[in-house]
């Protein structure tokens, strides 16, 4: 396992990158194979198909609960915290399309204006070019939503979402600058802050299957910190 702390834009973001970080791959995506098909979640923003993981899961929540206790050092050094609470843990496959994304896939976005809701992003397939980058709205100079520049940001994005491609964004643009990026290698952690602005990095010629064992599989972990 090997950690690195990174800081990206203006607001020197903390990203966490730890290398082979579980050691066990091929048994994490045998998990997730195991409960494929994944479901379209209604209302979800996330281009693609997930499968929540849940306590009736046994075997996926023991790799879910192992792999918070595993990061717990890195979420309280990196982000300041005491503690933190499980909200969300799926494992999820982008499959749609780019002529089939709605505006604000097209975009890059937040999970929540809490700075204290951590996302866990963990590469589970060996899918060259793809990774997770970072962004500022160029308009409003935005890196990170909070409750205070989030009508800002949501306004300026309905407005450019109107003239934005039907792709996935890949790198700087009129709309967006790229302020850092992660390559999404297999068996590789990524840990960032919820409102960070950023996005999925896939290539145009990434294969958009739901096959756990084939389309890009991730799991997506989200956690709640607390303080003292």
């Amino acid at each position: 396992m090997t950690p690195e702390l990174r800081r990206v834009g203006a607001s020197e973001s903390p990203v966490v990158v730890i290398d082979g970080f579980s050691e066990n791959l091929p048994a994490i995506v045998d998990l997730a194979a195991a409960m494929a098909p994944f479901p379209r979640i209604a209302g979800n923003y996330y281009p693609g198909l997930r499968r929540v993981i849940d306590e009736r899961n046994e075997a996926a929540f023991a790799y879910v609960t192992e792999t918070l206790r595993m990061a717990a050092p890195f979420i309280g050094g990196a982000f300041d915290l005491d503690a933190f609470d499980l909200i969300e843990a799926s494992f999820s496959m982008i499959t749609t399309s780019p002529a089939a994304l709605s505006p604000a896939q097209r975009a890059p976005h937040f999970d929540s204006t809490d700075p204290d809701y951590i996302a866990l992003l963990h590469y589970l397939s060996d899918t060259p070019g793809t990774g997770t980058a970072f962004y500022r709205q160029r308009a409003t100079g935005i890196e990170v939503v909070d409750d205070a520049n989030v009508a800002s940001f949501v306004a300026t994005a309905k407005r450019d979402s109107a003239v934005r491609p039907a792709a996935y964004i890949n790198g700087t643009d009129t709309q967006f600058e790229q302020i850092g990026a992660v390559k999404g290698l297999p068996d590789r952690l990524v840990l960032y802050r919820g409102n960070l602005l950023h996005s999925g990095i896939i290539p145009p010629d990434m294969p958009l299957s739901d096959n756990p064992r084939i389309g890009r599989l991730t799991a997506n972990l989200f956690v709640k910190g607390r303080r003292g």
